[in-house]
C-alpha cells in the first residue's frame, strides 16, 4: 500500500507538470502571419516584421506589398490575409464597409508627395507647375491608388493639370520608371525618394504640405490567428513600429 501510494504521487506530479508545460508552450503563437501592406511601406514593414519575429520565436511574418487599391480587391475576393495596412483612409474604408476588419483601424503614419527626377534633374524641374511643361514626360500613380488620388488633389489645389505618359498601379512602379530613365519626372512619396538614395533627384514642392496621406492598419476578420494579428497591428502603432517609421521619414498620424 505504501509502495502504491508512493508511486502514485510522483506519477501524478509529472503528469501535471507535463500538462502545464504543454499548455504554456501551446499558448505561444507560432506559424505564418500574412500582412498585406501598401507598396510604400515595403522597407519599413520588412524591418518591423523582422523585429516582430525576433520577439515572437516560431512566428514568420509574410508580406504582400502592392498598391492599396489592388490589395483591397484581393481581400474582398477572399485572399488569405491577417492584417491590412493602407496608404490612405479611403481604401481602408472600403475594407471596413465590407465588414472585413476585426477591429477598428488605427492611424500609424503620414506621408506627403514629392517630385523625383533622374539623377541631376536633366529637365530642370523646379516646381509642380513644371510638370505640365510640354515635352516633360511625367509618370504618376493611377487615380484609384492613394498616391494617384493625392496627385489629383494637388492638381485641383494648384490649378495645374498634368498629362502623364503613364499611370502606375503602385508608387514603387513610378519610382522604377524614373530611376530607369523612362520618365523625366514622377510623383512619389517623400519616403520613397529618401529610400532611393542617389538613384533619383528629389524636388520637394510646397503645395505637397496641403495634401497629407494618413496610413491606417487593422487586423482582418479572416485572420488564422486573430490574437497574433491584433498584436502585430498594435506593434506597428506602438513605440517600436513608430521608431522605424520615423527613421524612414514618415510623419506621425
Amino acid at each position: 500500500m505504501l509502495a502504491g501510494c508512493a508511486s502514485g504521487t510522483p506519477t501524478g506530479s509529472a503528469s501535471s507538470t507535463t500538462t502545464s508545460a504543454g499548455a504554456a508552450s501551446s499558448s505561444a503563437p507560432t506559424g505564418t502571419l500574412t500582412v498585406f501592406a501598401a507598396a510604400s511601406l515595403k522597407g519599413t514593414f520588412t524591418e518591423i516584421g523582422t523585429q516582430f519575429e525576433a520577439e515572437h520565436p516560431g512566428v514568420t511574418v509574410a508580406f504582400s506589398f502592392a498598391g492599396s487599391s489592388d490589395l483591397v480587391t484581393q481581400v474582398q475576393n477572399g485572399a488569405p490575409a491577417d492584417v491590412f495596412a493602407s496608404a490612405d483612409q479611403a481604401n481602408m474604408t472600403r475594407v471596413v464597409d465590407a465588414g472585413l476588419t476585426a477591429q477598428p483601424p488605427v492611424a500609424f503614419a503620414t506621408n506627403v508627395l514629392t517630385i523625383v527626377t533622374p539623377p541631376g534633374n536633366p529637365k530642370g524641374v523646379a516646381s509642380f507647375a513644371d510638370l505640365a511643361e510640354p515635352g516633360t514626360a511625367v509618370v504618376v500613380c493611377a487615380p484609384q491608388v492613394p498616391c494617384g488620388a493625392a496627385a489629383e488633389r494637388v492638381e485641383r489645389a494648384t490649378g495645374v493639370a498634368l498629362a502623364p505618359v503613364s499611370e502606375e498601379s503602385s508608387v514603387t512602379d513610378v519610382l522604377t520608371k524614373v530611376e530607369s530613365g523612362e520618365a523625366d519626372a514622377g510623383l512619389v512619396y517623400a519616403t520613397d525618394a529618401r529610400g532611393a538614395q542617389g538613384k533619383v533627384t528629389d524636388v520637394p514642392f510646397p503645395e505637397s504640405s496641403g495634401v497629407v496621406n494618413t496610413y491606417p492598419v487593422a487586423p482582418l476578420t479572416g485572420a488564422a490567428q486573430p490574437e497574433l494579428a491584433a498584436e502585430f497591428a498594435q506593434y506597428v502603432v506602438g513605440a517600436q513600429g513608430r521608431a522605424v517609421l520615423r527613421a524612414a521619414g514618415f510623419g506621425a498620424p
